[in-house]
C-alpha cells in the first residue's frame, strides 16, 4: 500500500497547520467533489432521517446544513483545523442538530464503539492518502470508523479514488464490510455531443469483480469520476447483502 499521489500536490493535507492556514486566508463555504443535492439519493438509501451521523474531516462545508434542512436530526462534525470547528461552531450555534469538534479522524477515542449509525467521508481519506504515512493514516482512520459503526451501519466514502487505488485499504477482513460501488460524474460534465450523463447509470450500482475492481471493459464515461463507496458493516453471522434494488429519481 502506497502513498496516492495520482491527485496530489506538495501540500501536506493531513496536517492541521495546512488546514488551518487556508481557512484562516479563505472565506466563504467550500464542498469538495459533490454537493449535497447530488449525493442526496445515496444518502436517503442508505442512512435514515433519524440515524446518528458522523461527518468526517467537515472543513466549512455546506452539506451537513443541507441534510438538516432535508429532515437529518442528530450530525456530529469533526475536522482536524480548530479554525474551521470555531468558523463552524459560531455560524450554527443555534441549530441544535449540528455538533462541531476538533479531532483528528486517526484517533476517534473521543466516541465510544459502535456510537454512530453512519459515517459520511468527503475527501478526507483522499486527503491522509496525500500526506505522509499514508498507508498507516488510512488504516488508522479506517479502524476508527469501522469501531464506531454500529452492527449494520454505513461508512459512505466519496472519493477520487478508484477501486485499484482505494479496495486495498477497504477490503481488509477486520472491518467485515459489504461494499456497493457507484460512480458519479464531475460537476458539470456533458458526454461528448452535449448530451449529460444519464440519471439511469448515475443511480445504479457499478459491477466489480470478486476482488473488488472494476471489469476490464468498463469504461467511465468521465475519465475524472468520484466514486461512491458505500460500505455495510455487517455481524460476524450476518451473510445477508446490501440490497441491490435500483434507486428511484423521486428522491432526487
Amino acid at each position: 500500500m502506497y502513498r496516492d499521489v495520482s491527485s496530489c500536490n506538495t501540500y501536506n493535507y493531513g496536517d492541521a497547520l495546512y488546514w488551518n492556514a487556508r481557512y484562516v486566508q479563505e472565506g466563504g463555504s467550500f464542498d469538495w467533489y459533490q454537493r449535497y443535492s447530488a449525493l442526496r439519493p445515496f444518502v436517503r438509501k442508505y442512512i435514515p432521517t433519524s440515524s446518528r451521523v458522523l461527518m468526517v474531516g467537515c472543513g466549512n462545508a455546506l452539506m451537513s446544513e443541507d441534510m438538516v434542512k432535508d429532515g437529518y436530526e442528530d450530525i456530529v462534525n469533526i475536522d482536524i483545523s480548530s479554525v474551521a470547528i470555531d468558523m463552524m461552531k459560531m455560524k450554527y450555534e443555534e441549530i441544535p442538530q449540528l455538533k462541531y469538534l476538533q479531532m483528528d479522524v486517526r484517533d476517534m477515542s473521543f466516541f465510544e464503539d459502535e456510537s454512530f449509525d453512519a459515517v459520511i467521508d468527503k475527501g478526507t481519506l483522499d486527503s491522509l492518502m496525500c500526506g505522509t504515512n499514508a498507508p498507516i493514516s488510512a488504516s488508522q482512520m479506517l479502524g476508527e470508523v469501522s469501531r464506531l459503526l454500529k452492527p449494520g451501519g454505513i461508512y459512505m466514502l466519496i472519493t477520487y479514488g478508484d477501486p485499484k487505488a482505494r479496495m486495498i485499504h477497504l477490503k481488509w477482513k477486520v472491518y467485515n464490510w459489504k461494499i456497493e460501488l457507484y460512480i458519479i460524474a464531475r460537476p458539470g460534465f456533458e458526454k461528448p455531443g452535449g448530451c449529460s450523463s444519464s440519471m439511469k447509470s448515475y443511480l445504479e450500482p457499478v459491477p466489480i469483480t470478486d476482488d473488488g475492481q472494476l471489469p476490464a471493459e468498463f469504461v467511465l464515461e468521465d475519465p475524472d469520476s468520484h466514486f461512491i463507496y458505500v460500505c455495510k458493516k455487517m455481524n460476524d453471522m450476518d451473510e445477508n447483502h446490501i440490497p441491490s434494488y435500483t434507486l428511484k429519481g423521486d428522491i432526487l
